[in-house]
Parts: structure tokens; sequence; C-alpha cells
């Protein structure tokens, strides 16, 4: 499908590897000029190479810490330098990376959990605005998790921060209607990610293999999808790449649920 991407502007916050980097997959598929923003440069660099294969010509990469807004503003500045002031598509798939139960975390663990996992995206939706409301169209899609929804006794601090995004969202799904920006949330579930993969390798299953980590999935936490397979990074992109694209025109306020099927409403 035409997703009306065609010299479209997109940047993916978290786009240097895993789902972000899947979604900014479709988007240089489609045409968009994409870039990516991330912590670390040598991820970045090797993104905006795949992206430059796929069909976006230009496309780079923007090193910043989105925990630091002094950092994102000076992405978004140069972001904007680029491309005459205007945004179409701002998508953020920064998670935190806290991870631990209840009794575990201490009140610097909890702080940086929503630093990384909420106040980024808000700098980043911050900076964006200006560059998204001078476009002719926008849309912001934000990643939340399944864990909001079901609960895991090790991600209190982590599913907290995506409830936050989550909320936010909802938010700017209405103070952003006058404008038509579209803001809609993807919440994956089990995910094939590095994070996920390296915890089924560190317990002795084999994370490459999408069956055996559902499996595991369901033996240490007990949550099993209904396909009986983990998901993979590419599986989200698609989703992603809709909601911010022209053919998406009246979705706004949605969360939308990635998870291979779940008991959750």
């Amino acid at each position: 499908m035409d997703l009306g991407l065609g010299n479209a502007s997109a940047v993916v916050v978290g786009g240097g590897r895993g789902m972000g980097l899947a979604a900014a997959h479709c988007f240089a598929d489609d045409g968009a000029r994409v870039a990516v923003v991330g912590r670390n440069r040598e991820a970045l660099d090797g993104a905006a190479a795949q992206l430059r294969e796929r069909g976006s010509p230009d496309a780079f990469g923007v090193v910043a810490d989105t925990v630091d807004e002094a950092q994102v503003r000076e992405a978004f500045s140069v972001l904007s330098d680029r491309w005459d002031g205007q945004l179409n598509i701002l998508v953020n798939a920064v998670g935190p990376s806290v991870r631990g139960t209840f009794d575990e975390l201490g009140d610097e663990d909890w702080r940086r959990a929503i630093d990384e996992g909420a106040m980024g995206m808000v700098h980043c939706v911050r900076a964006a605005l200006p560059l998204l409301r001078a476009a002719e169209w926008a849309r912001i899609v934000n990643f939340s998790a399944h864990s909001t929804q079901r609960q895991s006794a090790i991600l209190p601090a982590y599913t907290a921060a995506k409830a936050m995004v989550t909320s936010v969202s909802k938010n700017l799904s209405l103070s952003l209607a006058p404008d038509e920006i579209l803001v809609n949330v993807v919440s994956p579930g089990s995910i094939a990610s590095e994070a996920l993969v390296g915890w089924a390798d560190s317990v002795g299953v084999d994370g490459s293999d999408p069956y055996a980590l559902m499996e595991a999935i369901d033996e240490h936490f007990g949550h099993p999808a209904h396909l009986p397979r983990a998901g993979l990074p590419s599986e989200i992109g698609p989703v992603v790449a809709f909601l911010a694209s022209r053919r998406n025109s009246y979705m706004t306020g949605a969360n939308i649920n990635v998870d291979g099927g779940s008991d959750f409403t």
C-alpha cells in the first residue's frame, strides 16, 4: 500500500535499533525523508546507512540523550534546519532500562525510569510541536507497552513510565485535535527485542527462536500470547507506519495492542 509518505519528513527517536528502526525502515520504503535520534552514534550511523539503501537517500542520525532537554532542543534545531522548519512525523520509541521488583527499586530507579521512559517523550514532543504545526499534515506515534494492561512483578517502574506515555498521548490527541495533528499509541507485547532476547539467553533459552522465547515467557511470567510465538520488530513497523501516514486520516487517541493476542481489552 502506498502510504502517501513520498517526500514526507519523519524522525524516529530511538530509531537506531529494534522496533524504532523497523518503523524507520517502513518510512524509507515508502520514500520518506528519515532521521533517527538516539544516544549511540555507531547505531545511528548503521541505521542511516540501511535507510539510505531502502529508499531514503538523505537519511541521517542525530545524537541526543532525550533525558537532557537541551540536547533534544539542539537535535530538533538540526532537523528544522534540514527540513525548512517543518516535520510531518514524530515517533517516540525509547523505553526505560529500569528493571526490578518494587522491593528492589530505590527512588533513583523510579526517577530514572520516568525520565527515560516518559519525560524524554515529553521533551521530544515539546521540541517538535512548532515543526509539526508548520507542516501541511502531521502525526505523532508514541510507544507504550502491553505491561500497562498486563502487569509484571519485575517491571513496576517501567510500566509506570509507559502508563504516563499512554496518558499524555491521550491528552495530546485532545489538545492537538484543533491543529489536526493525530496522536496515537502502539503497545507492543512480547517482541523479540535485544533486551528480551538477552534475557532469554541469560536463562538458557535460544532467544533467536520466537517459539522458544514464548515458551520461556509463559514459564517465567505466565503471560503467553494467543499465538505460540513471540513477535518480531518487523511486525511492529508497519503498524507504526500506518498510524503515522496520511492514510490514517481519522484515528487519533487510540492505543493499538500488537501482542499476538491477549486477554485484556
